[in-house]
């Protein structure tokens, strides 16, 4: 008898995979940039304060034939938000952040994966502990599975175990997780 997949693909994943590559979104930042967000003007605001932009930038993606877009929530983290007076946003952010690419995919069969990334803050050298990038990372998680997302993109760390962390909290929201 073979052993088993070592990798098992995710059920929800299986549908989208079998059908052959996928093609998925790119750069978000340049897309709002050239929709008017400003040096030092904090991307993921956007889903609160221009919607409509975002939105835009989302149904490009899908026009242009991705079939799974990502949300506007690449730093909408507790952690991140707080370095932007908007800690006591991220859970508005996130949720936002999902609906806006969920109403762009409408009518389609693209997928909505929630991007997360990292905190900005080191935790080898003190600026984040170990605890505060769990309970960051896990209400941005359970924010973005409330809001309906297909699964999570977990991006650009480059600290392990601020990854572990990320993938820890993705897991415990039940999502399928890149």
């Amino acid at each position: 008898m073979p052993d088993p997949d070592p990798h098992p693909v995710n059920p929800a994943l299986a549908p989208l995979l079998a059908q052959g590559p996928v093609l998925t979104d790119g750069a978000w930042g340049t897309q709002l940039q050239a929709r008017g967000l400003t040096p030092g003007e904090f991307p993921d605001s956007w889903n609160l304060t221009h919607p409509d932009r975002v939105t835009e930038v989302a149904r490009a993606y899908v026009q242009a034939g991705s079939r799974i877009i990502l949300t506007n929530t690449f730093g909408a983290n507790r952690v991140r938000l707080a370095d932007h007076g908007l800690a006591d946003q991220t859970v508005a952010i996130n949720r936002r952040g999902v609906e806006i690419s969920r109403a762009a995919t409408a009518g389609t069969s693209a997928r909505v994966f929630a991007s997360i990334g990292p905190t900005g803050k080191m935790l080898m050298t003190g600026e984040v502990s170990a605890d505060q990038l769990a309970e960051a990372f896990a209400e941005q998680a359970q924010a973005i599975a409330a809001a309906g997302a297909d699964g999570l993109v977990i991006e650009t760390m480059a600290d392990l175990d601020e990854a572990r962390a990320a993938l820890s909290a993705a897991r415990a929201a039940g999502q399928p997780v890149v």
